[in-house]
Order: structure tokens, then sequence, then C-alpha cells
């Protein structure tokens, strides 16, 4: 198992300002990863942290990270996915918490290791898999047929030329490194050294989200957080790119009692179920400097907002994003 490399948290001090967190509350951390936010919302005073991370390196790791909290037991490491959050809480007697904090999307520590195969930065296998069971993402490119490849590019990369690299990539096959991926990409879209982005950049997002589930699990994650917080409870999630900050936000909107505008065409629509978030602030983005500081934190978004009493929904009521 590789070491863990060193990561640095997005929009720490904006996370924990919406927490708002007090003496003693119970905070989940949904997206452990390094333990930046456990770190962070032990330091301000939380009473008792849970770290989720599916990702078993991310675990097995943390203890050496923050060895003291364990010990005291002031912080609890769960390998599990944070969709299961209201389960857990449940099988171990916490109950309702004081705080969720979801960090979005693959870690600092994941793309940084070759052999995880989440970046093209440097040559490893094609894997993706954040909890490392499952189909890995060379499995998935060299069996899947070209129009469920160009879906998925389309749909979770917002690729304009979702069929060119699809077909490219069936031509191809197989393949089994992230640097052959990268140069078929490239190749199928006309790519010059020097160019501003590196077009394989989203079909490298695309096969990711694919690969871990990862907007249903955010969806799911949402509904399970909803169903964890006590009245008074502080939600924030960063999100990384606009797929992922569309569900919060749509999330977030209907659950304040937020409906799409009326026109001639749609009435409006009431729903009769109680709003279960209030104070949803506005969204907010890293300072120049922090950006300065971590070039990935550039696309970062944070949104937040407090739980009511209502009870929580049980109907999904857009469907899956």
């Amino acid at each position: 198992m590789t070491a863990p490399t060193a990561h640095v948290p997005v929009l720490l001090d904006e996370v924990i300002e919406a927490l708002s967190i007090q003496a003693d509350d119970t905070v989940v951390d949904g997206t452990f990863g390094a333990g930046s936010y456990s770190r962070a919302f032990l330091a301000v005073g939380a009473g008792r942290v849970l770290g989720f991370d599916r990702d078993p390196d991310a675990i097995a790791n943390g203890p050496s990270l923050v060895p003291d909290a364990i010990e005291s037991g002031r912080l609890t490491l769960v390998e599990e996915r944070f969709s299961q959050m209201d389960r857990v809480l449940a099988e171990r007697g916490i109950g309702l918490v004081d705080g969720i904090a979801l960090d979005i999307g693959v870690s600092s520590m994941q793309i940084d290791q070759a052999e995880r195969g989440f970046s093209f930065q440097a040559d490893g296998p094609l894997d993706m898999r954040m909890d490392q069971s499952g189909p890995t993402a060379a499995e998935f490119l060299n069996q899947a047929d070209e129009a469920e490849i160009a879906r998925i590019l389309r749909e979770y990369g917002e690729e304009p030329r979702a069929r060119t690299i699809a077909r490219a990539i069936v031509a191809n096959r197989p393949i089994e490194r992230t640097a052959e991926l990268a140069a078929i990409v490239r190749r199928a879209l006309g790519y010059r050294a020097g160019q501003k982005s590196d077009p394989a950049t989203r079909t490298f997002q695309a096969i990711r989200i694919h690969i871990n589930g990862e907007l249903d699990e955010l969806q799911d994650g949402l509904a399970a957080a909803e169903r964890s917080l006590t009245e008074g409870g502080r939600l924030a999630v960063v999100t990384f790119h606009s797929l992922e900050d569309r569900i919060v936000k749509r999330f977030l909107r209907e659950r304040s009692g937020g409906t799409p505008a009326a026109s001639r065409h749609r009435p409006e629509q009431v729903d009769p179920r109680q709003p279960t978030f209030a104070r949803i602030a506005k969204p907010v983005s890293p300072s120049e400097r922090e950006v300065a500081g971590n070039p990935r934190a550039r696309s970062a978004r944070l949104r937040s907002a407090v739980r009511t009493s209502a009870p929580a929904w049980t109907q999904p009521t857009g469907g899956r994003q």
C-alpha cells in the first residue's frame, strides 16, 4: 500500500464556518480522505467525528494520520459509502448528528497515486475504482459498445465529441494503461502540445464518475444526510464540477420549499411535504489566494443549509440526475 500523499483541503475555513461546530457536537466527515476536515473539526471543539470513506486505503492510513483522536475515541473511521451514514449511525446507536460535511469527487491522494489509475499525469493501470472492487475502467472500456461509451462521455464528461472519442477507443482496444487512453483521446481530437487544456480531462472524469456511480452516490448521500441531521444540524457540501453542483443545488432548492417558476404552459407546482432545510446559504467559491496556493480548488463550490424539524422526505422528486 502506497503512503498517503499530502492533501490540501479545499474551502476548509468556509466549511467550518458553515458547520458552526459547538462543543460536544457529533459531526460526520462523509469523505475522510487524508483526514484534513476531521482534524479541523476536532480542533474547533467537536466532541466526536465519524469519518466515512469507501476507499480502504484511506481507512487503513487513518490511524497514522490522527492517532490521538482515534485512541481517545473522539474519531471513528468507517469503511463505507457516505450514502449509508444513516444506517451506520443507527447500528452504532448514535442517532442524529449535528453536522455533516461532504467533499465530493476524487481525492488528491487517489489522483497522485499512479497505480490507482485516476489520472493521466503519470502512467498507471487503468483502474479508477474508489473502493477497489468491481469492474475496472479498463474492463469497462474493453467490453462496452461504442454507443455506451459515447453516452458515458457525453453525460458525465459533457464531451461534445463523445462519438469521435468512443469510436477511437473501440478501434484501439484493448486498452490497459492511463497513458494509452490519454494518447487515444488526444489523437482523436487533434491535440497539440501546449494547448491550454488537455482534451483527455473530460474523458477521464466521465469514466471515473461512471465506474464509481458518483452521481447516484451523491444523490443518495444527500438524502441520507437529510435523515441523519438533527433539528438545527448543518450540512456543507463541496463540489468540483457542474454535474455535482447541479444535484446539490436542486436537492436544497426542493428540500427548502423551492419550486420551478410557473408559466402558462406549466402551472406552479406545490409540494405538500414540509421543507427539511432552511437558511440556504449562497454558494461560496475559493478566494484567489486559495486558488493560487492550490490550483485544484479552482472549480470548487460550497453549498450549505440548516436542517429543520420536518420529517425527511420518503420519495425522490426528480429521479436520477
